[in-house]
């Protein structure tokens, strides 16, 4: 090796001119050995699935292969980089696409925005409520369709406040009371999971206030002038605390003049504040400067009470409408427990009050339900809730 060094610096040249670039490389070649890049596996995948012109199940191979690419994060990102979103959009909205297009679309479009505030936002200029909500229709024939519908809205509105603005404005809450008695009982679980998953109370981090102790003596006034060192001197001076027996001893009063270095003043009311925190550029950002944007919890709240939200709960639980293709199934203890959670957060987590008629059902099918699997622990198992669950719900209706 250090003969090998020993040669480079020998043969080379300091002066020569810096080597030039090949020319001769072919970019094919280079593609087959590390690649293409993700952005250009997902122009070439959205360019087929957009193609009504090619067959049906190599379009929805391409929309597989596209939503397997923006599971990534900065895939997901990229959208509105690469202004993918409209003609995604533009494929769940045309009517001449099929119901398995629409299908796969609403998939993608429901990955894209997962846990992501910057491609929600991206996504809600479009504003897409009303599409997405037009899927939850009785008249759309496929129950997987409709839960990818459910998938997608669930993206789009959780931890978003400004997607539940659109959401209210578009009469959302009343399709989505509406899909709690849907024949499909995947449909009803994910609703009920995704109202209680809005209902949950954020708290946004505060900055600590510490208070001074009382024991503690504030900062000292700089004296400022003669006169106010002459009385400062005529003070009697602060001696520390002792624990001796002599501690009962009055101390003697000093005529020294203490000297005083002179500063500003300084009060709890006047320290200066904080600087705001950095905000870094990336997905999460918005979160961070504006803490309010993601409290969803207020006004999902004020749904359950305003949009008949809280009765639909109740009722599916006393009265459950029967499910499947042709009604012959009636319960369904994972959208049991779906539903208790959501009324347990309202309760216990928001502290709302059921009252009336819904007070008094619950109240009676909690008894039931008690009675028929052994009181508060064989009901907890059944719903996968603690004891202690059971019993704040049971005390919030008694």
């Amino acid at each position: 090796m250090e003969q090998l060094l020993r040669w480079g610096i020998t043969n080379s040249d300091p002066n020569g001119p810096p080597p030039q670039p090949r020319t001769d490389l072919d970019s094919g070649i280079i593609d087959a050995i590390l690649g293409k890049s993700d952005a250009e596996l997902m122009k070439e995948a959205l360019t087929v699935a957009v193609d009504e012109k090619r067959d049906e199940d190599e379009r929805l191979q391409a929309l597989d292969d596209f939503e397997m690419l923006i599971e990534q994060i900065d895939n997901a990102n990229n959208l509105e980089k690469l202004k993918m979103r409209e003609p995604l959009h533009a494929l769940l909205t045309n009517p001449t696409s099929s119901e398995a297009i629409q299908m796969a679309t609403l998939w993608i479009l429901g990955t894209a925005v997962q846990n992501n505030p910057s491609a929600q936002n991206s996504y809600l200029a479009l504003s897409p409520l009303r599409a997405l909500l037009s899927f939850l229709s009785p008249t759309v024939r496929s129950g997987k369709t409709r839960a990818k519908a459910v998938y997608a809205l669930s993206g789009l509105l959780k931890h978003n406040a400004a997607a539940v603005s659109q959401l209210h404005d578009a009469d959302g809450w009343s399709v989505l009371r509406d899909a709690l008695a849907d024949s499909d009982i995947s449909v009803r679980r994910k609703v009920a999971f995704l109202l209680n998953t809005l209902l949950i109370p954020t708290s946004p981090p505060q900055a600590s206030q510490q208070q001074q102790p009382t024991n503690i003596q504030g900062p000292l006034q700089a004296p400022t002038s003669t006169q106010d060192v002459a009385a400062a001197a005529s003070q009697p001076a602060i001696q520390p605390a002792s624990t001796s027996a002599s501690a009962s001893t009055p101390a003697p009063t000093s005529t020294a003049v203490i000297a005083v270095p002179l500063q500003e003043s300084t009060t709890p009311s006047e320290t200066p504040a904080p600087p705001p925190q950095t905000v870094h550029p990336n997905s999460h950002a918005s979160m961070v400067s504006n803490p309010s944007s993601y409290n969803t919890s207020s006004s999902t709240a004020q749904a359950f009470e305003q949009k008949g939200l809280l009765s639909t709960l109740v009722s599916s639980l006393a009265t459950p409408v029967p499910h499947g293709s042709d009604g012959e199934s009636e319960g369904d203890a994972d959208f049991e427990e779906k539903v208790l959670r959501a009324l347990h957060t309202y309760t216990v987590g928001c502290q709302r009050p059921i009252d009336g008629d819904d007070r008094q059902t619950l109240n009676e099918w909690l008894a039931h339900q008690s009675k028929k699997h052994g009181g508060g622990k064989g009901v907890a198992e059944k719903w996968g809730l603690t004891e202690e669950e059971v019993k704040e719900l049971q005390e919030a209706t008694a």
